[in-house]
């Protein structure tokens, strides 16, 4: 079995949660890249050939991806689950009568779930906010049932590689989350007793304006500094004028700042014969592995 990681970023769960809070009610205005994540990720669950009866959302935010799982499984219970009660009175806009999900305010690494209880997990970019990685999936593999099937999207290493190296020439402070590449996330399904790990990484850029544009964008989103390590102090205006004059060296010929952004898919199961997966023309591929004798 892998170790643990030994360089594994912790978080404060309080940071994280109250930079949500604050975030909740303009979530969505900034959330392009979220959504779109979101919607491939949903989207690739059309190949799973399964019904499930128990779906979790977990880091629900404002519930667009609870409202599509129930239009994909409409005879499945969806549970939206989040930390931040902001994100889900937000989320309770994205219900009809037709659509209707739980929404339950809860620790992903501490569910109030049952043992096996679940079918489906799907988590859109939840996981770079996990306090303890190794501990989440954990979680996640205690509330799956048998052939259970996790399904997430997470940032990669290369994310925001601009903003952390402005940051790392005004101070050796971490500012910026290092975020797992996909072998450490493999090893850590590994460990949690997760069979199968399928993973892949998708690379992208984003350009802003300047560097304002940027860092409004990331406090909309929540995306602040949650480091347990983060330094306490006020950055105060010459600090800030630094960093901000760090990232206008970094605009590109044609005057924007471009940004790098790395998105990694993954899917893992319980252990367990998997259900078939439907192939892109719509057969039934059955793995080799789980064909036995009588």
């Amino acid at each position: 079995m892998p170790p643990p990681i030994d360089r594994a970023p912790r978080l404060e769960l309080a940071a994280v949660r109250r930079a949500a809070e604050r975030a909740s009610a303009g979530y969505d205005a900034h959330a392009a890249l979220a959504l779109g994540v979101g919607a491939e990720l949903i989207g690739r669950l059309e190949l799973l050939a399964f019904e499930p009866a128990l779906v979790l959302d977990l880091g629900a935010g404002t519930g667009h991806g609870a409202r599509a799982l129930r239009e994909r499984f409409p005879r499945a219970r969806v549970i939206a689950l989040d930390l931040s009660p902001g994100m889900l009175r937000e989320a309770r806009r994205r219900e009809s009568w037709r659509r209707r999900f739980d929404r339950v305010c809860a620790d992903g690494a501490r569910l109030p779930l049952r043992p096996a209880s679940v079918d489906l997990v799907v988590s859109n970019l939840m996981l770079p906010w996990a306090v303890d990685l190794d501990a989440q999936l954990a979680e996640l593999r205690r509330v799956l049932a048998p052939r259970g099937c996790l399904s997430f999207s997470t940032l990669g290493p290369d994310t925001l590689r601009e903003l952390r190296e402005a940051f790392a020439e005004i101070d050796g402070a971490a500012h910026v989350h290092p975020f797992f590449d996909l072998h450490d996330i493999g090893d850590a399904l590994v460990r949690a007793g997760f069979a199968d790990p399928v993973m892949d990484v998708d690379r992208l850029s984003a350009t802003y304006a300047g560097p304002e544009a940027l860092i409004g964008e990331l406090r909309g989103l929540g995306a602040t500094n949650a480091l347990a390590t983060r330094p306490r102090s006020l950055a105060g205006r010459a600090r800030r004028a630094r960093l901000m004059a760090a990232l206008e060296r970094r605009r590109g010929p044609n005057g924007r700042l471009a940004v790098s952004g790395e998105v990694v898919y993954g899917q893992a199961w319980c252990p367990g014969t998997a259900p078939p997966i439907r192939g892109r023309r719509g057969e039934v591929v059955v793995p080799i592995g789980s064909i036995r004798r009588r």
